[in-house]
């Protein structure tokens, strides 16, 4: 007997299920989040990938959606020298997501929905989205909404981060917390203004030196700021898909160009 979430992942349905809820007008959800990515000392490689899912799932619920597999592998240059964290070059990656959603909507549908819970994906996604050209994706601000983003300003008491940090961290302990192991917690080093490039593991003279994996201070994380912030994202991603798909059904031919609504690693 299959449970009743499973009515939105296309992995759980058959084909043809899934063209009658196309043909119903059912927006798609492409969630992307990695799963062998790094994420400190106290959270698991698939974090990205839990977010993602965990979002995705309560979404569909709100507007009724199709959710298709996860991509878990992007691109994700910061973190390579770190054992286990594997990627892809911008250039296959925004290959992949362009030919994912050219064939979402070849199947007739009126919507996809890019729920990316990365950064450095979110260029090579946008790129993907602007090659098809059509107004029919909407690649949505995860971190960025102005929910989210009013939430985090609140509550954020490290002096920096943006990766398996407080804010993440709190994030994890809201959503899945027997996947956190807050024993093993660990700062980063203290910053005096931020310098591009990848963290470092061995290069302890590097402004981006992080023994852990985490950029920020993950141990003042808690139980609570989560559940404030997932309820804040949730509204953002609830109210950019809303408008999204309002748009899309009273427009009258497809629009051009992508659209895009506007940070935790």
């Amino acid at each position: 007997m299959r449970r009743e979430t499973d009515r939105h992942l296309i992995e759980r349905l058959t084909w043809d299920e899934v063209a009658r809820r196309l043909e119903n007008g059912a927006a798609a959800i492409l969630p992307i989040g990695a799963a062998a990515k790094q994420h400190g000392f106290h959270l698991p490689m698939n974090t990205d990938r839990v977010q993602a899912e965990w979002l995705a799932a309560r979404l569909a619920d709100r507007i009724d959606a199709l959710i298709w597999p996860t991509v878990a592998y992007g691109y994700y240059p910061a973190f390579a020298e770190y054992a286990g964290s594997s990627g892809l070059s911008a250039p296959v990656f925004e290959a992949v997501v362009h030919e994912i959603v050219a064939d979402i909507i070849g199947f007739g549908c009126r919507a996809v929905l890019v729920l990316d819970t990365g950064i450095s994906t979110r260029a090579p996604v946008d790129r993907a989205l602007a090659r098809r050209a059509s107004g029919h994706a909407l690649h949505l601000a995860v971190h960025d909404g102005p929910n989210y983003q009013r939430a985090a300003a609140q509550l954020a008491e490290q002096s920096h981060g943006s990766h398996a940090d407080e804010l993440e961290t709190s994030l994890m302990l809201a959503l899945a917390p027997d996947l956190v192991d807050m024993s093993r917690a660990e700062a980063s080093p203290d910053v005096t203004g931020e310098v591009a490039g990848p963290l470092t593991p061995s290069e302890a003279s590097s402004p981006n030196y992080s023994r852990s994996g985490s950029y920020g201070d993950p141990t003042l994380a808690t139980r609570a700021k989560g559940e404030v912030l997932l309820a804040a994202m949730l509204d953002d991603l609830t109210e950019q898909a809303t408008a999204f798909l309002a748009g899309r059904v009273a427009a009258k031919s497809p629009s051009s160009g992508i659209k895009r609504q506007g940070a935790s690693g």
